[in-house]
């Protein structure tokens, strides 16, 4: 196996990522722009998805970093939206577009129109996640769309295993269908459950954090595998076990939080890069597949179904937001006014990606009867097109319209400000444990050594409060900051005086390597400190 163009591939998504990062253009939009310019290079080798490659290997680990990174108790809060996002619209944009396109679409069937209505029913998780991060939505808009992201895998692609049956035949009944919606959506939560407790208590009583960041590394496709051995859904099972690895990942010894969160990010890096980029290089698959329908004609198909798919998440927004809400009392005293942007801004964030490409290669070539899968080249081209258009349209708008509807962001200064209180009730409690543990004549210590623990605490405390505090006037840096430029201008200094004894041989490249790593870790500790982490 050639590994060349794997490599190839990683290098430089990961380097055209890092670009956007210097650009106005969000880096999922300028990776599929570069994919799609690499396709037609001479001596780019083929990329071609493969459903099998990308729902077991990339898609867990994305859903994995992403729900580790969300938070259960927002989550919880906004579960009514969610889940009407999540499983509602998807279903419901299954139906309507598939219709829509049987409409629209000369000579596409019935059953292979709900196939594509399925195959690009749930938005992206990888694409929400990045966007929201990129334009600075409100709090509880981004839950709402990362919350909707992280389920709705498992109900699109339990709807198009239903719709695919009816389509290649095999006779699949209303009530075999819901029968395999329930077994996709019930098991996998329960795999989940089952799971979940296992590997907390392994994670906490596993000693070495190389060993604890391998089986974190393991555990979203354990959790897919097992699920889908028993035909339910791997994401509800990845999502649900994250969820709740994340929500108590305190307990977890501090090395492996450390180098469980560097590893991560560099994972969730790497393959949200190549897989923005594999989405532009299937394009010439696309064409070749074509067959009978003409460039033209397949492109004016695609603009039908392009506005279909956006009309479709607008008509099932707004009534979703605000119905229950007029509705039911008790819904409006906990959740309060919705501002009419907030369902705009759901609405317009329906980018979709790379899993609903992968499940459109991953329908089959013919039917029971031997015959050729209906329209299956044009249902491929429908949801590349589909996919472009929503990152390109969508993606590139968003910015723009959360600017002109002025939306309310983070407000930093109040975060800070709890941050700051939170901190201080801290310092207070670990300040009382320690004069509880003085009081032992085993913890006895040398009083300099008392006051090198008092004062980090000290530092601690008052951090976070400088932030609030006036810049310097001269160098125009808070506190903060000239904190930790002096602190990394003192360690590089005997960081230089490190190396220098090593070149001079008075010592050796073991024990600079053991001083470097010592160093390394107080000029994150005080990173950490100034920065309030």
């Amino acid at each position: 196996m050639d590994a060349l163009p794997l490599v190839a591939l990683v290098a430089v998504s990961a380097a055209v990522a890092g670009a956007a990062r210097r650009t106005p253009v969000p880096a999922p939009l300028l990776l599929v722009a570069a994919g799609l310019l690499a396709a037609y290079l001479p001596g780019v080798p083929s990329y071609t998805l493969d459903a099998h490659v990308v729902l077991p290997l990339l898609l867990p680990p994305l859903l994995y970093t992403a729900s580790v990174d969300s938070s259960y108790l927002d989550l919880r809060a906004n579960l009514r939206p969610v889940a009407l996002l999540s499983v509602g619209y998807v279903l419901f944009a299954t139906f309507a577009v598939g219709w829509l396109a049987y409409l629209l679409v000369p000579d596409l069937p019935l059953t292979a129109a709900l196939v594509l209505g399925a195959v690009v029913a749930p938005p992206d998780a990888v694409t929400a996640a990045a966007i929201a991060r990129r334009v600075g939505l409100p709090a509880r808009v981004t839950t709402i769309l990362q919350g909707e992201s992280l389920v709705n895998d498992a109900t699109a692609i339990t709807a198009f295993k239903v719709a695919l049956a009816a389509a290649v035949g095999e006779g699949m009944s209303w009530g075999a269908g819901v029968g395999e919606f329930l077994l996709a959506s019930v098991g996998g939560v329960g795999v989940g459950l089952l799971m979940m407790v296992p590997l907390h208590w392994l994670r906490t009583h596993l000693k070495e954090a190389l060993l604890q960041n391998t089986l974190s590394l393991l555990i979203p496709f354990v959790a897919y595998a097992a699920a889908e051995r028993v035909h339910a859904s791997g994401v509800l099972a990845v999502v649900v076990v994250a969820l709740y690895l994340g929500h108590r990942s305190w307990q977890v010894d501090f090395a492996t939080r450390l180098q469980e969160a560097a590893v991560w990010k560099m994972v969730a890096f790497v393959l949200e890069s190549a897989v923005f980029a594999l989405i532009g290089l299937q394009l010439p698959f696309v064409l070749r597949g074509l067959g009978s329908y003409g460039v033209a004609e397949a492109l004016g198909y695609a603009v039908l179904v392009f506005v279909a798919v956006v009309v479709v998440r607008f008509v099932w927004v707004y009534p979703a937001s605000y119905l229950p809400l007029w509705l039911s009392e008790r819904v409006r005293r906990r959740e309060g006014p919705l501002p009419w942007s907030s369902p705009l801004i759901v609405s317009w964030a329906g980018m979709r990606g790379v899993v609903s490409l992968a499940i459109a290669f991953s329908i089959p070539l013919s039917t029971h009867d031997g015959e050729d899968f209906p329209a299956r080249n044009l249902v491929l081209f429908l949801t590349f097109t589909t996919v472009i258009g929503t990152l390109v349209v969508q993606g590139l708008t968003l910015p723009l319209l959360v600017r002109v509807l002025k939306l309310p962001g983070r407000d930093a200064r109040a975060e800070t400000l709890a941050e700051a209180q939170a901190q201080s009730e801290a310092s207070e409690a670990a300040d009382a444990r320690l004069a509880e543990l003085l009081e032992n004549p085993s913890n006895a210590l040398p009083d300099p050594l008392v006051q090198r623990l008092r004062t980090v605490m000290e530092r601690r405390r008052n951090a976070v409060w400088e932030r609030l505090g006036a810049a310097n006037p001269v160098s125009g840096e808070s506190a903060d900051d000239t904190y930790r430029r002096l602190a990394r201008e003192m360690i590089a200094a005997e960081r230089e005086v490190f190396v220098r004894l090593r070149d001079a041989r008075r010592i050796d490249d073991e024990m600079l390597r053991a001083l470097l790593r010592r160093l390394d870790l107080e000029e994150a500790a005080a990173y950490r400190e100034s920065d309030g982490a």
